[in-house]
């Protein structure tokens, strides 16, 4: 959900058409800039005329889209490094002012609200700065191997958490070593150009990770649910951090409340399910009352809580069906056998998360060519 990203097709960014080379080795780097951004350009939009053989051979045989994507964009960044890694060097000269500002950087967001009632089209963000470019194709990048992290679901489940571990380092590095430090003053730009929104996107993608090592346990049937159930409260800890990151950027920009819906969603059944296992803990403890209060507070909060989308609903109504299952049986087990007093909101046990994911650091590659500009 996070790859619907526009460049701007009416304003083609060609580098060596705007800056000034001093030798051939500079033009040849800058037209092979302006090339691999092309094609970045061209895939993104849906605009390239490559048939899918083509693509194919030229990404050593993957036929996975988000692969293709990440390998043009891990050919492209380098490139960027490096150029961005000169032009700072005199960035306060006036002619790379200019330079900089001919180049009408534009990119499209996902994330702000005009994407999704905007029936002209997306609103392009314009920002004259080199680093707001090496920014977005960085969020690109990372939000690509967010979506490859989820095709690899569920066949590649280790490689998959590895994968969003990786996603959680490109935006934990934008949120730390990229945003802080380029052009603070500017008012309007779009959310994924804040450290606020990279930093809850990397936890996001941490949570993410974590929620598939819970599925490979649940899977191979061996870790106890007491386990389980601080694993869920860890991926719903990662997701609240997420949520108090995306309100503070809420007051500053406009952030689709779709994607707001999805991380409070997200925390609201990982919360579900570790009380389920919570609750089977504490009946498997003699606690049978409090167990039952557990579950009934869990399904009051899911209901509180429902969302407005008809799809969120079905996946609600699912899990809280399974869960009131749990509930009818434990209060039925109850009732008949132990008589226990069934515990209120108030006395019932605080949840317990376990957070055991960690970014994967992003490590970025510069290709190490000398430049030289004609000022």
């Amino acid at each position: 959900m996070l790859v619907h990203y526009q460049i701007d097709a009416q304003q083609l960014i060609v580098f060596e058409d705007v800056i000034a080379s001093r030798d051939s080795s500079t033009l040849e780097h800058l037209k092979e800039l302006s090339s691999k951004r092309r094609a970045i350009e061209e895939s993104i939009n849906h605009t390239s005329s490559i048939t899918e053989a083509i693509a194919r051979e030229i990404s050593g045989g993957s036929t996975c889209r988000y692969e293709q994507e990440r390998l043009r964009l891990e050919q492209y960044l380098p490139l960027l490094e490096n150029f961005i890694s000169h032009a700072d060097l005199i960035r306060s000269n006036s002619q790379m002012v200019r330079w900089t500002s001919q180049l009408k950087i534009r990119w499209s967001s996902a994330l702000n609200s005009s994407f999704f009632f905007n029936l002209t089209g997306p609103k392009f963000f314009q920002i004259d700065s080199l680093h707001f470019e090496l920014g977005m194709s960085l969020f690109l990048y990372g939000a690509v191997l967010r979506e490859n992290a989820l095709e690899r679901l569920p066949a590649e489940l280790k490689q998959s958490a590895f994968v969003f571990r990786q996603a959680a380092g490109v935006f934990h590095y934008l949120a730390h070593e990229v945003f802080p430090y380029s052009q603070p003053q500017i008012s309007e730009r779009p959310p994924e150009a804040t450290s606020s929104v990279c930093a809850a996107i990397s936890l996001i993608c941490l949570a993410e990770a974590q929620a598939v090592y819970i599925r490979k346990a649940e899977e191979t049937g061996n870790t106890g649910f007491g386990v389980l159930s601080k694993l869920h409260h860890g991926v719903a800890e990662l997701l609240g951090e997420a949520s108090s990151a995306l309100y503070l950027a809420t007051a500053e920009k406009a952030i689709s409340q779709n994607f707001l819906e999805f991380v409070s969603c997200c925390k609201v059944l990982h919360e579900l399910q570790g009380q389920k296992y919570q609750a089977e803990v504490l009946r498997e403890d003699g606690q049978i009352g409090i167990a039952i209060g557990v579950l009934r507070n869990a399904l009051m909060n899911v209901e509180k809580n429902m969302p407005g989308e008809e799809a969120w609903k079905v996946i609600f109504r699912k899990e809280m069906e399974a869960a009131a299952e749990i509930l009818r049986k434990f209060e039925h087990e109850n009732e008949f056998i132990w008589h226990e007093k069934i515990h209120s909101a108030d006395d019932l046990p605080l949840p317990q998360g376990n957070k055991i994911v960690k970014v994967e650091p992003y490590q970025p590659r510069r290709w190490e060519r000398e430049l030289a500009f004609k000022l």
